[in-house]
C-alpha cells in the first residue's frame, strides 16, 4: 500500500478545544489545557504514527490581536500553520458566530487545501441548534466540510482522523515512525508548570510568567529538575511564592505528580522565582523563550 503522510494543523479562536482535540488525537497529553484563554503558546506538533501513515498535527494559539510583542509572535505560529499544511482543521464552538480576525477568515474561505470545518462542543447543544450552527457556517464556509464533533467526549473524533487519512497526500514519513513531537523534554516541563500557574492565579499573573528549565539530570530511578518562574514584576514574584511560600509550593507539587506520569519515573522538583522585568516586550528574551517564529 502507499504511504501518507502530511501536516494537519489546527487552528480556530481561544478556549475552542484546540489543544483537547490534538491530545485526543495524539493519545498523549502533549498540550495544557486550561479554562483560560492563551493557554497555548507555542505551535505544538504532535505525531500519530501507522504502517502506512504519518500524520503530523499542530496545535496553535487561539486567534487574537496582538497588544504585545508576546503575542504579536504568538499569531506567527498561526500564520505559519497556514503556509505548510496539508489539510487545515477549523474549529468553531457551538454558538460562535465569527473568527476575531478577518484576515485569518479570508485566508480560511479561500484556502486551496482541503478544509475541515470542526463544530465541537455539540455534548453542550440541542439538535435545533445543532442545525442552524452547521447552516451559518455552510454559508460561511462554503470550501469546508462541516463536522459536528465533541473532542472532550470524542464523539466524531475517530471520523475525522479516518477522513484526514484519506486526504492525505502520498508521501514518506517526516519523522522517525517511534517519534511523538518536535518539542525537546524541557518544554513539556515547562507547559506541566506554566498549566498549574494558570490554573491557580489570577488576573495578569499567568500572562507574565514565563518558565524556565535550567538542569534536567536523568539517572535510572529518578530525573532531578530545577525550573525557574520567570514574571515581570517585584509584585508577581510575591504573589507565585505566596504566605511562607505555600502557593508555590502547591504548584510544585502539582506539577511533580503530572511530570512522574509523563516520564513514568520518580521527579525530583526545585522551582524558584525570578523578576524579568517587560520580558514580553523584548525581543531578545523571547528569541530566548522560543518565541522567534
Amino acid at each position: 500500500m502507499a504511504h501518507k503522510a502530511g501536516f494537519v494543523n489546527i487552528i480556530g479562536n481561544p478556549n475552542v478545544g484546540k489543544s483537547t482535540l490534538m491530545n485526543a488525537f495524539v493519545g498523549e497529553k502533549l498540550s495544557i489545557i486550561t479554562s483560560k484563554a492563551q493557554t497555548t503558546r507555542h505551535r505544538i506538533l504532535g505525531i500519530v504514527n501507522g504502517d502506512d501513515f504519518q500524520v503530523l498535527f499542530s496545535d496553535t494559539p487561539g486567534i487574537i490581536k496582538p497588544a504585545y510583542q508576546l503575542q504579536e509572535s504568538m499569531m506567527s505560529f498561526v500564520k505559519s500553520a497556514f503556509e505548510d499544511a496539508d489539510v487545515l482543521l477549523y474549529m468553531v464552538e457551538i454558538g460562535e458566530q465569527e473568527l476575531k480576525d478577518e484576515a485569518f477568515f479570508s485566508k480560511i474561505k479561500n484556502s486551496k487545501i482541503p478544509v475541515l470545518l470542526l463544530l465541537n462542543k455539540i455534548d453542550k447543544s440541542n439538535q435545533e441548534q445543532l442545525e442552524a450552527q452547521v447552516q451559518l457556517w455552510t454559508e460561511k464556509v462554503p470550501n469546508a466540510e462541516i463536522v459536528p464533533i465533541s473532542a472532550l467526549e470524542e464523539f466524531n473524533v475517530k471520523e475525522v482522523f479516518n477522513r484526514i487519512i484519506e486526504l492525505l497526500p502520498e508521501s514518506p514519513a517526516f519523522y522517525p515512525k517511534d517519534q511523538l513531537t518536535d518539542k525537546p523534554e524541557r518544554f513539556f516541563i515547562n507547559e506541566t508548570i506554566r498549566e498549574k500557574i494558570l490554573m491557580h492565579y489570577k488576573k495578569e499573573i499567568p500572562y507574565a510568567v514565563e518558565i524556565e528549565t535550567e538542569e534536567f539530570l536523568e539517572d535510572e530511578k529518578i530525573i532531578r529538575i530545577r525550573s525557574v518562574i520567570m514574571v515581570e514584576r517585584d509584585t508577581q514574584k510575591g504573589i507565585i511564592i505566596g504566605h511562607k511560600g505555600s502557593a508555590l509550593k502547591r504548584v510544585g507539587v502539582e506539577a511533580r505528580k503530572d511530570l512522574e506520569k509523563f516520564f513514568n519515573k520518580q521527579i525530583h522538583l526545585e522551582l524558584y522565582v525570578k523578576v524579568n522585568k517587560n520580558w514580553r516586550s523584548n525581543q531578545n528574551q523571547l528569541k530566548r523563550f522560543g518565541y522567534n517564529n
